[in-house]
């Protein structure tokens, strides 16, 4: 490890990958630290995306995917089963071999990558941000650099330690349990999504085939109903309910922020990408694709911004205007649909599908339904009117 780096990137999950490989492929000097011993462990992720997210920014690694997805299916809180039309594939990744092939790819472009690397501070120079304190193989560091970037994640230090809000409402963080199990016998090319305010308050259940039996059966909740009945007991009822034959292998639990973006995700000299700037689905929860795409255009504005000479928040603030082009506008459309399907109850629910079993199945589209549910169900106009204006 050298002590001086033009772009240090905080975090090797995903979306740290990409920004590091993408800076590295614009010329510059790049550093990757983790803190765990090896990339990709532990896995705390439903490991759900979609081919076209996915194509956008990397060419899709056979050996990254456990299932292809061809289905998606809508669980009511009565089990009504409402399949939902849609030309595009989605995979159920192995995390296990899709993050470490990230990082290998920003490695092939040039990056520097150091795991079991904790970073414990940033190094500050007049308001501006100019490096990391990081401790490695029990030695602590000073390692400067133009623009450090933070994928740290959640609880995002980095960001914190640059004056960025990044805490939420408690509402906003879901909290989210899961197992990998056995004997989950489920149609394999299918995700099955289950509804209900009920089994899962302001959340969902969901069942993500990885072939032969195998699957990642989790629940994602708010934070706020989380204080009342823990998600995990949530969920193992609704596996002695619809999987009681079940070998659970691995259990996980986690935050996953569905809430509104922060004010700001650059400063001087700083950059925030993935989960760290808020940059997940707020209905779904899903972010792997979304924060690749943000550590991609991160990565090469921080490259352009390093051979230009200017790593100012004024000039870093290019990545965050990118990054509304592409993907923040729908964001806060999501946002607001969050608030409006999670206040629904059982019997809208319930409604809603009944409904949506009358549209041809090549007809269903989520747009489809939340439109069909609206004119069939006049009352919940207002409610949405509320949400989305």
């Amino acid at each position: 490890m050298k002590d001086r780096y033009d772009v240090i990137v905080v975090g090797g999950g995903p979306s740290g990958s990409m920004a590091a490989m993408f800076a590295a492929r614009a010329g510059v000097s790049v550093l990757m630290l983790e803190k765990d011993r090896e990339i990709g462990l532990p896995v705390r992720c439903a490991e759900g995306v979609g081919d076209k997210g996915l194509r956008s920014v990397v060419d899709i690694n056979p050996n990254w995917i456990a299932q292809k997805i061809t289905t998606v299916k809508l669980i009511s809180p009565a089990g009504m089963e409402v399949v939902i039309g849609t030309d595009e594939v989605g995979y159920i990744l192995n995390r296990k071999m899709f993050d470490p092939g990230l990082a290998e790819l920003a490695a092939q472009a040039g990056s520097e990558i150091i795991t079991k690397a904790y970073v414990n501070g940033l190094l500050l120079d007049n308001n501006k941000v100019t490096g990391v304190r990081v401790r490695t193989l029990g030695r602590e560091f000073q390692v400067k650099a133009s623009i450090v970037i933070g994928a740290d994640g959640v609880e995002s230090r980095v960001g914190r330690w640059a004056g960025i809000k990044t805490w939420e409402k408690l509402n906003d963080m879901e909290t989210c349990a899961q197992v990998t199990a056995q004997n989950i016998n489920v149609q394999q090319d299918a995700i099955h999504l289950y509804f209900s305010n009920t089994r899962a308050p302001k959340g969902y259940l969901w069942v993500f085939p990885k072939g032969n039996g195998l699957a990642n059966v989790g629940i994602g909740i708010s934070g706020e109903a989380s204080r009342h009945k823990s998600p995990f007991a949530y969920l193992f009822e609704f596996l002695q309910t619809n999987f009681p034959q079940a070998a659970i292998i691995t259990t996980v639990a986690g935050g996953v922020p569905c809430a509104r973006e922060p004010e700001k995700i650059v400063a001087n000299g700083l950059m925030l990408v993935g989960d760290a700037a808020r940059q997940v689905n707020p209905v779904s929860g899903g972010g792997i694709v979304t924060g690749m795409i943000a550590g991609k255009i991160a990565g090469q504005v921080a490259g352009q911004a390093i051979i230009d000479g200017k790593t100012d928040e004024k000039r870093l603030a290019e990545y965050a205007r990118l990054w509304q082009k592409a993907e923040g506008k729908k964001h806060k459309v999501f946002y607001k649909l969050k608030e409006f399907v999670y206040n629904m109850s059982d019997k809208d629910l319930d409604d809603t599908a009944k409904i949506a079993l009358q549209i041809p199945q090549d007809k269903r589209t989520i747009l489809q339904l939340f439109k069909t549910a609206l004119v069939q169900k006049p009352a919940l106009i207002l409610e949405a009117i509320k949400v989305l204006t």
